[in-house]
């Protein structure tokens, strides 16, 4: 008998880990709450919300789940990982205290602080805060971090200040405080980690595209579109990154009396002289970062992801193929602002595969009405391709995309534009 798993959330990760897992010789079934679109034609949807614990739970021991894997923030700083662990059903996810490293942008910066890992200085702005002495003190431009969930949209990167001190004093109103970085200057890469107390071992990096807009400009965004490997992340960055900011902080994470078992979002930032800084940790796998990450790990995802929840990792540590992966998101009208819902999505959405390689489509914010396929969210799908060559994935993910249409939709054309 293979094993059930369930996956929490419901956006293009989520489904991005049903597929992996689906794929996974030790897996008969699969379970996605609250799941999409996409989800619903290889996986079993269950509608319960990815942030509702204790419903999560009753619903892991309804299915006799082997195994649960968390998606989102939320259910992590939640407790959903305590919760799980509590009834016996392991958990690919850190407990609520190690998920602080995403729930608090503060704590994190106090942790790689006194763990002398490298990352922009700080000041904490309060209603007591001279602030236009502290805008003053560093920029343009001005790094503004909310400490608070905000998925993905609590900071501001701005030359205005203007807008830096109207983002700080609505921070402070609504969250009592605000941080504001130093702006470090460099190119971006995401590095995932699998760590558990007895080891780790870090993903191929993928680099990420905030920006809305083509040539990295206009609002930040849960992100449009991401490729790995990203070359930025040479093997000398990827050394200095390991010994320099993720040994310390899992030999940190593995002395705690509840070790962190999980996946490690590090966000780095890769200065000219190749010396990588934390911009931020995350306690998940990234979105749309998984997209092409999990395609690229050749070995049973389950067996990895189950090692990590028990403890385990150093027995089952992955493999990699050498292939290279894209992913470019599709959003709705208005997005990153309040999205156009509700509108239908026609074209060929099946899997292509043939000789140079293979692309698919990640559902998001997907799902039905009549039997029709409708938006339901901002990132609404992702065309995914994965080829030898980085050109080559790139192609078929436009390719792909092209075959999909969503009224009022819009998408970047230059996904990988650093690499190619």
């Amino acid at each position: 008998m293979g094993r059930t798993v369930l996956v929490v959330g419901g956006g293009g990760r989520e489904h991005a880990l049903a597929i992996g897992l689906l794929e996974s010789e030790s897996v008969d079934a699969v379970h996605v709450a609250p799941g999409n679109a996409g989800t619903a034609n290889i996986a079993v949807n269950h509608n319960v919300s990815a942030s509702d614990v204790s419903s999560q739970v009753e619903l892991a021991q309804s299915l006799g789940a082997d195994l649960v894997v968390v998606g989102p923030e939320v259910p992590l700083v939640g407790g959903l990982s305590d919760a799980l662990r509590a009834v016996g059903i392991p958990s690919f996810g850190p407990h609520a205290d190690g998920a602080m490293l995403e729930g608090s942008k503060d704590f994190a910066k106090q942790m790689m602080l006194k763990l002398n890992i490298p990352t922009a200085g700080v000041q904490h702005l309060t209603s007591q805060t001279n602030l236009d002495a502290a805008v003053d003190h560093w920029g343009p431009p001005w790094v503004v971090k909310r400490d608070v969930l905000a998925g993905g949209k609590g900071v501001v990167v701005t030359e205005d200040r203007g807008e830096a001190l109207d983002f700080i004093r609505t921070s402070i109103e609504s969250d009592g405080m605000v941080l504001l970085e130093e702006f470090l200057v460099g190119e971006e890469a995401s590095m995932l980690v699998m760590m558990d107390e007895s080891g780790f071992v870090a993903l191929p990096c993928s680099q990420d595209h905030k920006r809305v807009g083509e040539g990295d400009v206009g609002l930040n965004t849960g992100g449009m579109g991401a490729y790995a490997p990203a070359p930025v992340a040479t093997e000398a960055v990827r050394e200095r990154a390991i010994s320099e900011i993720v040994e310390p902080m899992h030999a940190h994470l593995s002395s705690l009396e509840t070790p962190y078992r999980g996946c490690l979002y590090v966000g780095l930032m890769i200065d000219d002289e190749g010396a990588p800084s934390v911009v931020e940790y995350n306690v998940r796998f990234g979105d749309p970062e998984t997209q092409v990450t999990v395609p690229l790990i050749s070995s049973d995802l389950c067996e990895l992801l189950l090692a990590v929840a028990e403890g385990r990792l150093s027995e089952s540590m992955p493999t990699f193929s050498s292939n290279h992966a894209m992913t470019v998101v599709l959003a709705a009208e208005g997005y990153p602002g309040p999205p156009v819902k509700g509108r239908y999505i026609t074209g060929d959405l099946s899997d292509y595969t043939d000789s140079v390689g293979r692309a698919f489509i990640h559902h998001a914010g997907t799902g039905t009405s009549e039997g029709d396929l409708i938006s339901t969210g901002g990132r609404v799908l992702a065309a995914t391709g994965i080829a030898s060559s980085l050109s080559e994935a790139r192609e078929l993910a436009y390719q792909k995309l092209s075959e999909v249409e969503l009224e009022g939709a819009h998408f970047r054309r230059d996904i990988g534009h650093r690499a190619l």
